[in-house]
């Protein structure tokens, strides 16, 4: 890796990163010695970019720092392309027109030299077994999550039993061929995951459920992590 490039990296690292990291750890990941890390770390701070470090704890970027945000690399656009073909293939008809208007995006920004990365990868994702099909509008529920707007459902379950309640959406999880929706439920006043294409109905509130979304994914992430003994990005 030349350099430049290691430089680049640190900083992606650091800025991806919400604890601080050590000197070792960049150091692995870069798959250079520590001396070297310190020696970039240095070049760094001596560039005026906003990194602190304390022995023994490990470097923090400035949450504040910019910097150009399509500086890809081939590895990040084809990571890029994975990922939108994989959206574009699954997701429902909204998300699936985002992901190839993305791609059109950055292919018509990134450099010449980059663009073959896209138009040609190197990987591909593979294509979807029939999905499940649900009348359910995706994009309304994606905005009710983010506004923390609750939902009145009309679901059936795999029994083939109907129930009606309020919930608050946390997350919508995509699979091959299903979605399953991750929120709150009123009734049973815990989190709860359904099917999307087993909610016959869905009224989409305008009242608030009174927590910050961001507050219910966490709690609704520590129930997964805890339950299913897995870790969440």
């Amino acid at each position: 890796m030349r350099r430049a490039d290691r430089l680049f990296q640190i900083i992606q690292i650091l800025r991806r990163s919400a604890r601080p990291v050590t000197a070792a750890m960049l150091a692995v990941e870069l798959e250079v010695t520590v001396r070297t890390v310190y020696r970039d770390m240095a070049d760094l701070i001596a560039q005026r970019v906003p990194i602190r470090g304390e022995a023994g704890i490990g470097y923090v970027l400035d949450r504040d720092y910019d910097m150009p945000p399509l500086m890809l690399s081939a590895d990040e656009l084809e990571a890029a392309v994975l990922g939108a073909q994989w959206v574009a293939d699954r997701g429902d008809p909204e998300l699936a027109s985002a992901a190839r208007d993305l791609l059109a995006k950055i292919t018509g920004i990134v450099p010449d030299h980059l663009r073959p990365f896209i138009a040609k990868p190197s990987i591909g994702a593979v294509p979807a077994r029939t999905a499940s099909v649900d009348d359910l509008d995706m994009a309304r529920l994606r905005a009710a999550i983010r506004a923390g707007c609750k939902v009145r459902i009309r679901y059936r379950d795999e029994a083939g039993r109907a129930s009606e309640r309020v919930v608050w959406p946390v997350i919508v999880g995509y699979a091959d061929a299903v979605r399953l929706l991750a929120a709150w439920c009123e009734w049973r006043q815990a989190f709860r995951h359904f099917r999307t294409d087993r909610i016959e109905a869905a009224d989409f509130l305008d009242e608030r459920f009174g927590r910050r979304p961001g507050d219910l994914l966490r709690d609704w992430k520590r129930g997964f992590e805890a339950e299913r003994g897995v870790r969440l990005p």
